[in-house]
């Protein structure tokens, strides 16, 4: 099952190409200091800047440098049905482990048309599970508790990231889903009550800049040591909050330049953060040892 620290790993850049290099180096850090999965090209990974091959070529580097020690899950959605099966069925082919596919942007389908896409995934995924990344904040449509239910059903959906921050859906998705099915929260700051309803971990655009202090705190939960998680979880809460002062992945991505992982930077539209907000992230990482 796919359960705790799991990193949005960013994609680092270098004369706007990417940085092979950086990108294994970070892929071996997050082993080392452990981390407990990996999603290439996410929301926090660039994926829509990233051109076709450049997706698929992360997608590969990734894997290739993880070599089977922990689990990949490598994000394929697309707001085009078609696409995003192209993007599946690469993913299985590379040797993922599961594939992180996010509700289709933009378009905004009905209901029905969301499970027909997902759907259509399903019939064309071979053996690779898929976990639904349900944003409403960056897609604009929700899906709601009872239609994950019905999603569920389909024989490789197997679980859902949740980026509502809305608690009680935990507890929905294990009425309409069932207890097997994989809830991993997408919002860092409501970690320790996502986890303390039930859910199984946490895709954290966090654990990129402290993933031995993420893994720890997920060992706690999974040790029901709640009174030290809760500590740990206090202790870093400036860090999630700095880290999305503008939009992601532009703070963290800052922030890893600081710590000498990555340069800083970014596909436009997106552009490194302000002055103000730099100044505010010093702050937080001098605050945590960190730099």
């Amino acid at each position: 099952m796919f359960k705790g620290s799991i990193v949005a790993l960013v994609t680092p850049f270098k004369d706007n190409k990417i940085d092979e290099e950086s990108l294994r180096n970070l892929v071996e850090w997050h082993i080392k200091e452990g981390t407990n999965g990996i999603v290439p090209v996410g929301t926090t990974g660039e994926s829509p800047t990233l051109d076709h091959d450049e997706h698929k070529s992360v997608v590969e580097i990734v894997i290739d440098q993880n070599n089977g020690r922990i689990p990949i899950i490598a994000g394929t959605g697309s707001n085009s049905t078609k696409e995003a099966i192209n993007l599946l069925e690469h993913a299985e082919f590379s040797g993922a482990n599961a594939a992180l596919v996010v509700t289709p942007y933009y378009n905004k389908p009905t209901p029905e048309g969301i499970y027909q896409h997902y759907k259509a995934l399903d019939e064309c995924s071979k053996n690779l599970p898929i976990i639904i990344y349900n944003i409403p904040s960056r897609s604009v449509i929700d899906i709601k508790p009872k239609e994950m239910g019905r999603l569920s059903k389909l024989e490789k959906i197997v679980g859902v990231k949740d980026a509502t921050s809305e608690i009680v859906r935990v507890l929905e998705h294990k009425e309409f889903c069932g207890d097997n099915f994989i809830q991993l929260s997408g919002e860092d700051e409501t970690i320790f009550d996502f986890m303390q309803a039930g859910g199984h971990g946490c895709i954290s655009v966090t654990a990129n800049i402290i993933p031995n202090v993420c893994a720890k705190l997920h060992k706690l939960f999974e040790e029901e040591k709640m009174n030290d998680a809760l500590k740990i979880n206090n202790s870093i809460m400036s860090l999630h909050k700095v880290l999305f002062l503008e939009t992601s992945p532009a703070p963290v991505k800052y922030a890893l330049c600081k710590l000498g992982l990555i340069e800083d930077t970014l596909r436009l539209p997106l552009v490194s953060v302000q002055q103000e907000t730099k100044n505010n992230i010093d702050q937080v990482l001098s605050a945590l040892e960190l730099i």
